[in-house]
Parts: structure tokens; sequence; C-alpha cells
């Protein structure tokens, strides 16, 4: 092998060396993939020392549960929107989670539920606050998007509405958990003196996907923040803050201090990066919560799949429960996590 032969296999054995250092991104397809989707289940100021090994084994063992779902779901050719509603369900009734039958308490001692859902193929979107004595919250949005002329209802209208779809009613205590009565016992505690810790402020549960039509769709469901006082609303009802979908660019479901979302409105303006500047979802994602939200003091992150199937999970909180799979072809990547920093 003379010199300059020498040199280049050199320089190729160092570039193939320095390519498998350092972490890697999350799986993109090289292709248009197959189907894609993306969970999370709140983000927050949390780590690894601040979880059990059982409540580990916990988490993971219900995102991998809602992963499974959805992939099912996926491979039969359900629509995205069926997808992403079904996900948030089953979420829903999981108590490790703060939405559905896990729901924290407002300052008066109730839950008032939020959700709302996004479907990108018709650009129809259908959301509720401050619901109460319903299951399945997303459903009811559902509901709205599918059976009424309005995109969203609150409080007693919520309710009405519900009960006139025949919507599946739960007791108030079919809500009530230990965990989360003990964090309103803390926050009644304190109350006046400091606003609920950072730590306190996760929980929310959230979908996107993108199915074998190449429809996208998005869902999110929470009980808003630990001793809200009555008649609270974050971005998880508020489509363009907590939830978007449009076929034109990505579906996003939001998680974190839903004022701060609200304020720069960003899953819309995730939307609006991609559609009117042309930056990646990557791109997008990054810039709305750490140049925007973030800058202003916020915390939490998204999870979003565009329309070609790239996923990304992106918080600048120290952690977000999460999980995401993407079929290419044959191939399914599937990841589940916990923990930060980011890493992109």
């Amino acid at each position: 092998m003379n010199l300059i032969s020498r040199c280049a296999f050199l320089v190729i054995v160092s570039a193939m060396a320095f390519a498998s250092c350092g972490p890697q991104p999350s799986p993109a397809p090289s292709s248009q993939a197959t189907w894609a989707l993306a969970i999370h289940g709140g983000a927050g100021h949390f780590g690894e020392e601040d979880l059990t090994a059982a409540q580990e084994e916990a988490y993971e063992a219900a995102l991998s549960s809602a992963l499974e779902l959805g992939q099912a779901l996926l491979d039969d050719g359900a629509p995205a929107v069926d997808v992403v509603e079904q996900v948030v369900r089953l979420l829903e009734d999981d108590s490790l989670f703060n939405a559905g039958r896990g729901a924290v308490f407002t300052s008066e001692g109730t839950h008032e539920l939020d959700a709302s859902i996004a479907d990108g193929a018709t650009r129809n979107c259908g959301a509720v606050t401050g619901l109460q004595g319903f299951r399945h919250p997303i459903s009811v949005a559902r509901l709205v998007m599918d059976s009424s002329e309005h995109v969203f209802f609150s409080g007693h209208g919520a309710g009405v509405f519900a009960e006139g779809q025949g919507a599946e009613s739960a007791p108030a205590g079919w809500f009530d958990t230990d965990k989360a009565y003990r964090r309103y016992r803390r926050a009644a505690e304190r109350a006046g003196d400091t606003p609920v810790p950072l730590e306190e402020k996760r929980g929310t549960v959230g979908c996107a996907a993108l199915d074998v039509h190449g429809n996208l769709a998005a869902a999110t469901s929470t009980g808003g923040m630990t001793y809200k006082r009555h008649g609270r609303i974050g971005d998880s009802p508020i489509v363009g803050a907590g939830t978007w979908a449009d076929n034109r660019t990505c579906a996003v479901s939001a998680t974190g201090w839903g004022e701060y979302f609200i304020r720069t409105g960003v899953t819309q303006d995730i939307h609006g990066r991609m559609l009117h500047g042309g930056q990646s979802l990557r791109e997008a994602c990054e810039g709305a919560i750490f140049d925007e939200m973030g800058a202003l003091g916020g915390d939490g992150g998204v999870v979003a799949v565009d329309a070609q199937g790239h996923v990304e999970l992106v918080f600048n909180s120290t952690g977000m429960f999460r999980a995401q799979a993407l079929k290419t072809g044959d191939r399914v990547d599937r990841e589940v996590a916990m923990f930060g920093p980011y890493q992109p």
C-alpha cells in the first residue's frame, strides 16, 4: 500500500470510529416511515435519585404497554386519530400519571380534567376543560370533535355534552389516589406561602402518531396542577399550546408548566416554524422549547412526529417520561426513557 492509499485508509477508519462514539440521535427514517409513534407521561424536575427501582420499573412498564398498544393499532392500519385516543385512554386509567384516574386535586379538593385531540388529515379538533365525573376526558374531547359543531367545551357545559353523548361516567372516588392526595395535603399546608414545587408539575400524558395512510394526529390529557385554583386552565386542552396536528407539517403533544406553553403557543409555533420558516421538526421543536418558552422561564417538553415519520422528544426539564417507536419497512425501532438531560 503506497503512502497516499495508507493515509486515505486511516482517514476513513478514524471517521468511522468517531461516528460510533457519543450519544446517537433518535431513530430517523432513511425513507418514508411506515408509521411513527411518540408518547409522553409528563415532564418535570426529577432524576434517577428521585425514583426508587420499583417506581422506575412501574413507569417503564406503563410506557411500554402504551407503546405496544399503539404499535399494534398502527400495524393493523388504524387511523392515527384512533391510535392517539386509545393510547391516551390507557394512560388515563393508569394512576401513575396526572390524568384520568391519577389526576391531582384542586384547591377545593376536587378533580378538574382537561383534554384535547387534533386530526391532521381534516385539521379538525376537540377539547374539554374542567370536566368532572367522566372516566376518559380524551374520548369526550373526541366526541366534541366528531359529534358537535364546536371545538371546546368547559365545566358544566362539558359535562352536559358528555352525558348527552353517552360518555362513560365515573364516581369522584375513581380519580382519587394516595399519591395525589398527599401532594394536595402538602400544598394545602403551605397555601399562601410558596408555589407548588417544580418537581410536582408533572404527569400529563400525550401521544402523537403518523399512520400507514400518511395521516397525523395528536392527543393530550391532564388533571392540571396540584392545588390549582378553581377554573384554572393550562395548556393541555388548548389546541395550539398543548396539542397540534396538521398533515402538512407535524403532530405534537406538550407537557410542562402550562402557563408558559400558552404564552408562547408552543405547538402552533412548531407548526409555523416548519410551514413558514422551512425548519426541520427537530429545529422547530428545539426553537419553540429553548428559544421561546424556555427563554421566558418555562419548563417542559414535547413529543412530535412529522409527515415523513421523523420523531422528536425535546425537553428542557431534567426529565420526561417518554417513549417512541418507528417502523420503516420491516424494521421497528423502539425506545423508552425517563431521565435527562435532553440530547439531540
